[in-house]
């Protein structure tokens, strides 16, 4: 059975919680940009996360006068209710009647036509500071439309519940994909905001283009805080603890062990049905709008319940926690068959599956991010907006 290191060892670092009510976001500062679109018709880039207090970003552009000529949705959908990877078909909303249109399908990109009627666009989505958690990824296609059509774009920031470490291999260009488009590590430790002003500033965006780029910031966030947040970011990553390990469980997504999904604590317990000597059984079902066919849907699966773990010590912690990839490799009858393809998108390298299947020790799997991380902290100091965690 896997014994977790002494968290006794781990150094707490004393940081304040902020619950949504002391933070006010850029959607909260409407008297900033709500003059920046009297008169013009507006796109917005919106899910479920882009409230003001508990009501929609859309809803209230609406009731303030605003024309908004369509809302474009990210991976989940609009309204939240679709699955990790299901393709969103463009539709009307029941509630306002607007064209949504899905930049997580055919395309990920608007289209030239899309923007057409169309004179300014509006970014507001909650990440959560991770480079696989695709946002950040419909955040750089949204930037480059709107540099090559002319069109200027105004991102409304929101803190980075994951903001207070940077930590993970640095994404290598051959493994580009959507989980994963600049040569930034699997936690970055920037805000919305930040990442944006980065890709800007660093030529990040396909043919070097530039976007006419404004920053509605937050007020009452630095790096060192942990937010609370005050809606769930998509559907597998229900509460706090979930979002402290997504960064470290979501590499096992590229392996055979599930992460929970079509269970009550997706990201928040790990398992599989052949996994030798661990203590915990779970059996994954499927759940519609959050987990419909998971993996091993109606197989009991043997493994680790790490609820409270998360919001408990990783957050403390402050880097990503290997010992359970390392330990369920170990554990695994079938060693050739616990990784897939997927594993090298997730990690932007080949380099760490060779480490774990090699046995190196996670200090010697460390140092070998030191390079990348370091060059990658001088880029990301040039674009901060709040006062860092160092």
């Amino acid at each position: 059975m896997l014994q977790a290191p002494a968290f006794a060892q781990i150094k707490e670092i004393r940081r304040s919680d902020k619950a949504s009510g002391s933070i006010k976001t850029g959607a909260d500062r409407t008297e900033e940009y709500l003059p920046l679109l009297k008169g013009k018709a507006v796109a917005v880039v919106a899910n479920p996360t882009s409230v003001i207090g508990k009501t929609h970003l859309v809803d209230s552009l609406l009731r303030s006068g605003i024309t908004i000529k369509k809302v474009f949705c990210p991976e989940h959908g609009f309204r939240g209710d679709n699955d990790a990877g299901e393709n969103v078909k463009s539709y009307k909303d029941k509630k306002t009647g607007l064209t949504i249109i899905s930049l997580y399908g055919k395309n990920h990109k608007p289209l030239p036509a899309d923007l057409k009627d169309v004179q300014t666009v509006i970014f507001d989505i909650q990440d959560v500071g991770v480079r696989f958690y695709t946002y950040i990824s419909t955040l750089n296609y949204v930037m480059e439309a709107c540099a090559e059509n002319n069109k200027p774009l105004i991102v409304l920031d929101r803190p980075n519940p994951n903001g207070f470490y940077v930590d993970g291999p640095v994404l290598e260009d051959k493994y580009k994909s959507f989980v994963g488009l600049n040569p930034v590590p699997i936690v970055y430790g920037m805000t919305v905001g930040e990442y944006a002003r980065m890709l800007n500033g660093e030529g990040w965006l396909k043919g070097g283009v530039k976007c006419d780029l404004r920053i509605i910031t937050v007020r009452g966030y630095t790096h060192s805080d942990y937010y609370n947040l005050p809606v769930k970011p998509s559907p597998n990553l229900p509460n706090m603890g979930s979002v402290y390990l997504y960064p470290s469980l979501c590499l096992f997504e590229g392996t055979v062990i599930s992460v929970g999904r079509g269970t009550e604590a997706p990201f928040e317990m790990i398992g599989h049905p052949k996994l030798t000597n661990a203590p915990f059984k779970f059996t994954p079902k499927s759940i519609p709008g959050a987990s419909k066919n998971p993996p091993y849907e109606g197989q009991v699966c043997q493994g680790y319940d790490l609820r409270n773990f998360g919001d408990m010590y990783i957050k403390n912690f402050g880097k990503l926690y290997l010992f359970w990839l390392q330990g369920t490799y170990k554990n695994m009858p079938d060693k050739a068959a616990y990784f897939n393809e997927y594993f090298f998108s997730l990690t932007g390298t080949a380099t760490l599956k060779q480490q774990i299947v090699e046995g190196k020790s996670e200090e010697d799997i460390r140092r070998s991010w030191e390079p990348g991380l370091k060059k990658f902290k001088e880029i990301r100091k040039k674009y901060l907006l709040y006062q860092d965690f160092e």
